[in-house]
C-alpha cells in the first residue's frame, strides 16, 4: 500500500476530489494548509505573501492504483498555465494501516480500494 499526499490550489481540490470519487477512489483526507514552493510567496504590488493556501489531500491506495491515481491528480489540478504553483504529489509506502472502530489490521493484499478494506475479522486486535 502506498500513501499519496497531494498538495494542490484549493480550487482545484473539489474537482480532483470528484474524479477520484467518480474512478473508485471515494476515501481522501482532505486539509487547509498554507506553505510556499519554487515561487517563495507571491508579491502583490508592494505586499509580498510568503504563505499561499493551498489543499492537502491525503489517501492510500494499492501499489497498482499508484500510477493510475498519480496522473488523475496531475490532469485535473494542472493549470496549464506552466507557472509555479499548481502543486506537488508525494507517494510514500504504507507499512501498517488499522481500523480504530474494529482494531482490524488490514494487509498490504487487502489494500484500500473503491469497496474499502476487506480485512477478516480474524485480524482485528482485541
Amino acid at each position: 500500500m502506498l500513501m499519496i499526499r497531494a498538495i494542490v490550489r484549493p480550487e482545484k481540490a473539489d474537482p480532483v476530489m470528484a474524479a477520484l470519487m467518480a474512478d473508485g477512489f471515494p476515501a481522501v483526507t482532505r486539509m487547509n494548509v498554507s506553505g510556499r514552493g519554487k515561487q517563495r510567496g507571491i508579491k502583490i504590488g508592494d505586499v509580498t505573501y510568503d504563505e499561499i493556501p493551498k489543499e492537502l489531500l491525503i489517501m492510500v491506495v494499492k501499489d497498482a492504483d499508484k500510477e493510475f491515481v498519480v496522473r488523475k491528480i496531475m490532469e485535473i489540478a494542472r493549470t496549464g498555465k506552466g507557472s509555479y504553483g499548481d502543486g506537488k504529489i508525494f507517494v510514500s509506502p504504507v507499512e501498517e494501516v488499522y481500523t480504530v472502530s474494529s482494531g482490524i489490521k488490514e494487509s498490504p493484499d487487502d489494500g484500500v480500494s473503491a469497496l474499502g478494506p476487506q480485512p477478516s475479522p480474524a485480524e482485528a486486535l482485541p
